[in-house]
């Protein structure tokens, strides 16, 4: 029904995200109209049939409460035609999200054609609100009903709702004016009382017994149904009223204290030396955020801030070590660390990952190009020259990727202290930063600050990487003595190999093949097998692999006494937890006499060198096994150098070192070593002071619009 009220309405501006009010509207029928087209163009332009955003309404009139009234689509069985399948559903969601919060009251309206007990609406309405505690049931045109009713039972029982609302739930039954013209306040008003008072007359009057006024009365025509309303807004006002005067205060203070923050800002924002000052101070707590994560720190909480070693491999892009088929879990691997912690677990996963690369098989062709080029110089030097090349280009280039890797993997682990010094200085306050004011909102200035230390990060990644390289080319010198020194223990790895003696002999006549003593190079072994080593009375021999001890105990390998002590020193390999470990050998040197070397050779045959039984036990072997077997041993000697000796030191004062003493100065002079212009580009981006400028209009304007809504209430409230 068309009505004139004396009141001033707006709706919200033509783009629907607007926060602005449009011109205000008077006559209802433009507001129906203007409704109708905002819902259609919508829909059309969300392809959809019902949408949750709402068309927002303001209206001011001076005989009506505050209050914010929500008008929902009514629920539908099925679809229209061309509307989706889905349309009763989603207008059900967005019922139920609606209603659900519990400070709203909800207004079921339902005709009154329809039976309480076919309502298929109210159990939707139950599921909501089980109790109806906050629910308010309406049955509109009532009038329509009136005249099925003859006798007085009849009309207790609908007005009962037949119990299927419960006993403390009473709808309300109302009827409007039938005529459709436009009248205005006062004549609208009339016309429903006089509905009223119809359907009042009509119940006393035309049925038998009238009906329970005492009962019902107050539940029947739209003035109880208004008086009711505006009784239960007046309830909830004067209960909400505390929290809310609460609310607002708490509300016009936060603003108050953005909008200083803001002014700080933009005052903050031609101060050069109070930016200067307090960026400095909070460089400077980071630095010693990372210090102590790096000493080791359980702030912030392991559990959400540490990573186990798989997540680590995962996020680092390093789920591998190169040439290592194992999988490596170093203790520890399932706990979640940080810092030192995280660190040395990553040195320990090095270590056993290094020790589990062994030197790789070389064919017979290699050892041939390389000892065929001694042929002729004399000497006796060309078997344990060739081992040594050998195990030296192994070296570079199986253990220089390691190298890489676990340079990287500890970049990663440094890297992730940022982020905890982040954490950590945002939950410590110290009491400079209560003196120098609030970093927080500079995004300029922390991405800043993250790209130094990342820079710095990568910097000290580039220079380890040089360091180790440095080593490992040191200890794979053809100058280094690593390959002859005789008095390093082994054992550590799972390649612990025995010890190589160098041999020297007056002739070279080289024997390349597989067979038995004496066997000279023409004698070539068959093809399937030329390019495996020999195995010796089962015991494994292939360079690389691990000596195999029977059992717990000890074995014993015979020595060749030294010219310099008494042949009483045995070689024992001990086997413990899985692994060989070497001791109790004595350094010794082999003795040369007449062209032969005692304990290794035992003379010559046919121009060939001929091998007994002595430092390789008792087995029968070729020239290359011996060179397989020395190139072995001097590989794990050059591991182990590399790695106990060298690389670990090398990393530790490579990273943690600098990170302890060189940080705070290398992000000092990346940020603040620079003119004022460049330093206040992390501070000022283009437009950011207009952008400050507008977001403090805006707060302002909140403040007011607050300030205003507390001044009002605190005038109701008292009235209240």
């Amino acid at each position: 029904m068309s009505k004139t009220f004396n009141v001033a309405m707006w709706l919200l501006g033509l783009e629907e995200d607007s926060e602005e009010y449009g011109n205000p509207i008077v006559l209802s029928t433009a507001i129906a109209d203007t409704i109708k087209s905002r819902t259609e163009a919508l829909l059309k332009k969300t392809k959809t049939a019902v949408s949750s955003k709402p068309i927002v309404m303001r209206a001011e009139y001076a005989h009506c409460p505050n209050l914010t009234i929500i008008d929902t689509p009514g629920f539908v069985l099925k679809a229209k035609k061309g509307e989706p399948e889905s349309t009763p559903e989603e207008i059900l969601s967005m019922v139920k999200s609606l209603a659900s919060p519990p400070h709203r009251i909800l207004v079921f309206l339902q005709q009154s054609s329809v039976e309480w007990c076919s309502s298929l609406w109210l159990d939707v309405i139950r599921d909501i609100d089980p109790t109806f505690r906050r629910t308010l049931i309406v049955v509109s045109k009532f009038d329509n009903r009136l005249k099925e009713f003859t006798e007085r039972w009849e009309v207790d029982r609908y007005l009962s709702a037949s119990g299927y609302l419960g006993d403390n739930t009473h709808p309300f039954f109302v009827a409007l004016p039938k005529e459709r013209t436009a009248v205005s306040n006062d004549e609208f008003r009339r016309q429903i009382s006089q509905v009223d008072a119809g359907v009042i007359s009509h119940l006393k009057e035309n049925v038998k017994g009238g009906y329970d006024e005492e009962k019902y009365k107050s539940h029947i025509g739209f003035g109880c149904l208004r008086d009711y309303l505006e009784s239960e807004l007046q309830k909830r006002y004067k209960e909400a009223a505390p929290a809310t005067l609460a609310l607002l205060e708490q509300r016009c203070s936060e603003v108050t204290a953005q909008l200083s923050t803001m002014d700080s800002k933009i005052q903050a924002t031609s101060d050069v030396a109070h930016l200067r000052r307090s960026s400095m101070l909070f460089a400077s707590s980071i630095c010693n955020h990372v210090g102590a994560l790096i000493d080791g720190a359980a702030d912030p909480d392991p559990e959400q801030w540490g990573r186990t070693t798989e997540e680590e491999k995962s996020e680092s892009g390093m789920e591998n070590w190169p040439g290592v088929i194992a999988d490596i879990k170093p203790p520890n691997a399932t706990l979640r660390l940080y810092g030192g912690a995280a660190f040395e677990r990553v040195m320990h996963e090095f270590r056993c990952a290094a020790y589990s690369v062994n030197c790789p098989p070389v064919s017979r062709e290699k050892v041939a190009n390389i000892i065929l080029a001694h042929a002729g110089r004399g000497g006796g030097s060309g078997i344990g020259e060739a081992a040594a090349q050998i195990a030296r280009a192994a070296a570079k280039s199986w253990l220089a990727p390691l190298l890489d890797t676990a340079c990287e993997r500890l970049a990663f682990v440094l890297r992730n202290l940022f982020d905890l010094a982040m954490e950590k200085n945002q939950h410590h306050h110290f009491d400079y930063a209560k003196k120098t004011g609030d970093m927080d909102g500079y995004v300029g200035f922390h991405a800043a600050l993250r790209r130094s230390y990342n820079c710095f990060i990568r910097d000290l990644t580039k220079q380890c990487k040089q360091l180790v390289r440095h080593h490992l080319d040191s200890v794979t010198s053809p100058y280094s003595q690593v390959c002859y020194e005789s008095d390093l223990l082994f054992g550590s790895g799972t390649n612990s190999t025995y010890r190589y003696h160098q041999t020297a002999t007056s002739s070279i006549c080289l024997d390349l093949s597989d067979s038995d003593h004496g066997s000279s190079l023409g004698n070539k072994a068959p093809k399937d097998q030329e390019n495996i080593p020999p195995e010796n009375n089962g015991q494994e021999t292939t360079p690389g692999k691990l000596l195999k001890a029977a059992g717990e105990a000890s074995m014993t390998v015979p020595e060749t006494p030294s010219p310099d002590q008494p042949c009483d020193g045995n070689y024992v390999i001990k086997k413990e937890h899985g692994n060989f470990i070497e001791g109790g050998a004595r350094k010794r040197h082999p003795r040369i006499h007449n062209g032969k070397v005692l304990g290794n050779f035992v003379g010559q045959n046919g121009g060939g060198i001929v091998f007994a039984a002595g430092d390789m036990g008792s087995r029968s072997g070729s020239t290359y096994a011996e060179i397989c077997s020395s190139a072995a041993q001097h590989f794990a000697r050059i591991r182990e150098v590399l790695v106990e000796r060298s690389v670990t030191s090398a990393l530790n004062s490579g990273f943690l070192t600098p990170c302890r003493e060189r940080l705070m100065v290398a992000l000092g002079l990346d940020l603040f070593g620079v003119n004022d212009e460049t330093f206040m580009d992390m501070f000022v981006a283009p437009g950011a002071i207009d952008n400050l400028q507008n977001e403090r209009q805006s707060l302002q304007k909140r403040q007011k619009i607050l300030h205003s809504c507390l001044t009002e209430f605190k005038s109701v409230a008292r009235s209240l």
